[in-house]
């Protein structure tokens, strides 16, 4: 959250619901609102009107409002999944609301929708807990948790969505509800892989796994070893236990001085670990990875949970960016030879990261209590992300540089394509023939049917939107 310059709201009004709502007639039409700028800066808000919401009762009050007006809601917390200018929306900024209990002999937390996964992991780690967070935990636990969720345990936990016990929201009717397997099952099981179709999640409740440590980190290769890295990759994770979760980088690492410099201003080869085990089996597991030459950098290690982020070590600060995703069965070794040929160290290629990220095990069982999360059957996931042009330095790349990029990795695998996505990695891929492929096709119907009794007028209608009803 940044406070760059009251004037860039200057034609925003602002609103909180202890006060009479105020008249809104006009869209800025140029302004935006650097003030709700997040971690994602490729898009600058520019709402009708901006809630700071200090509690669920304003967050109901609000969406009436909203409702009223005939003007979609848009969420805000960290900033991480802005896709697109939520142009004259009510903006329901959350940021405030950051009540946080962890039940130690329950194992579960309760967090309200402005708590960010760091807190919880800080909250839970005296009592030998951890939560399902992603890769960066400086990312709000509702958008993640209810996008599907994959973490660094996912091969051994599943999806973090797979863990809600219980949901706090507001739907579009203005109705604060408390949604788990008993209460409103159908609405419960929407909620989790659906996303923001459905409401505002207030308030949360999820179980935590009993971890306080793992043996974790990053072995960085040169570009040399690329492709010896990704083939011995391809078969070393064909009969992984489920208790190592792994993803392997192609990164063009900037040359930056916060960069370590082995690393800095090269291309890199990154495989990324998290092992809940000891070093003795992590060891013998990793042997084949360590025989691949060219290592810059070992990070492999015992580290306390509260280290998880140094894993895939993700950029700390705010950026613009791009990014895609697509689901694999299992690739060949034709397969890598193309993605190396698209990706690899030799080509001209403007996006900074191509990773692949192992699912199985956890990811493929449908959990307890089912949930709409979609793809399990996938053995991987592939992410491709670059860096749009910054307007202070230049660097970086426009967006259609970045998509026709982003097609040619994907299509480069076309022959292990499954035809999903994953949710959370879906960036501004909102279309709904888009959103559609990150659900199974039963699921899909069943989702349409959910917003046609919950939504049908689409007040939830920025991001990744699942469209009222049954027929297109």
């Amino acid at each position: 959250m940044t406070t760059d310059d009251p004037a860039d709201r200057a034609n925003i009004p602002t609103w909180r619901p202890d006060r009479p709502p105020p008249v809104v007639s006009a869209v800025p039409e140029a302004t935006g609102t650097t003030q709700l700028l997040g971690y994602n800066r490729a898009h600058t808000p520019r709402p009708a009107l901006v809630v700071t919401a200090a509690n669920a009762t304003e967050v109901a009050a609000a969406v009436r409002y909203a409702a009223e007006a005939r003007r979609s809601v848009a969420m805000h917390c960290t900033g991480h999944g802005l896709v697109d200018e939520v142009l004259g929306s009510v903006l329901i900024d959350t940021h405030q609301m950051k009540s946080l209990t962890v039940d130690p002999h329950r194992r579960t937390a309760r967090v309200a929708a402005g708590v960010v996964w760091s807190e919880v992991i800080e909250a839970a780690a005296p009592h030998g807990l951890a939560p399902l967070n992603g890769s960066f935990p400086g990312v709000g636990v509702m958008g993640f948790t209810l996008g599907g969720g994959l973490g660094p345990m996912a091969r051994a936990y599943g999806f973090a969505a797979d863990h809600v016990r219980e949901v706090e929201l507001v739907t579009a009717d203005g109705r604060l509800r408390r949604v788990n397997d008993k209460r409103e099952p159908e609405l419960f099981w929407g909620l989790r892989g659906g996303k923001g179709n459905f409401g505002v999640a207030t308030e949360m409740e999820f179980s935590l796994v009993p971890v306080a440590a793992l043996h974790g980190g990053g072995i960085y290769y040169r570009a040399e070893s690329a492709v010896e890295a990704l083939h011995t990759y391809r078969t070393w994770t064909l009969d992984l236990p489920e208790e190592i979760t792994t993803s392997i980088a192609l990164l063009r690492m900037p040359p930056t001085p916060e960069i370590p410099e082995p690393l800095r201003g090269r291309f890199v080869v990154h495989l990324r670990v998290a092992y809940l085990g000891d070093r003795h089996g992590a060891d013998s597991l990793l042997a084949p990875m360590r025989k691949v030459g060219g290592i810059l950098v070992d990070d492999v290690r015992d580290m306390p949970y509260t280290e998880i982020a140094s894993i895939h070590n993700d950029p700390p600060d705010p950026s613009a960016f791009w990014e895609r995703s697509a689901m694999l069965s299992a690739p060949s070794e034709g397969d890598i030879d193309a993605l190396l040929r698209i990706a690899g160290p030799e080509a001209e290629l403007p996006l900074a990261m191509v990773e692949l990220r192992h699912l199985g095990g956890a990811v493929r069982r449908p959990p307890t209590i089912p949930n709409a999360v979609g793809n399990r059957d996938a053995e991987f996931v592939l992410l491709a992300l670059g860096y749009l042009t910054d307007r202070n330095t230049g660097a970086g790349f426009r967006t259609d540089e970045l998509t026709e990029a982003g097609e040619r990795v994907i299509g480069a695998l076309a022959g292990c394509d499954t035809g999903g996505t994953l949710l959370n990695f879906q960036g501004t891929a909102t279309a709904p023939e888009q959103v559609r492929c990150a659900f199974d096709p039963d699921s899909y119907t069943r989702l349409r049917r959910l917003k046609q009794i919950h939504d049908p007028g689409h007040v939830f209608g920025f991001g990744h939107v699942i469209p009222a009803g049954i027929q297109e």
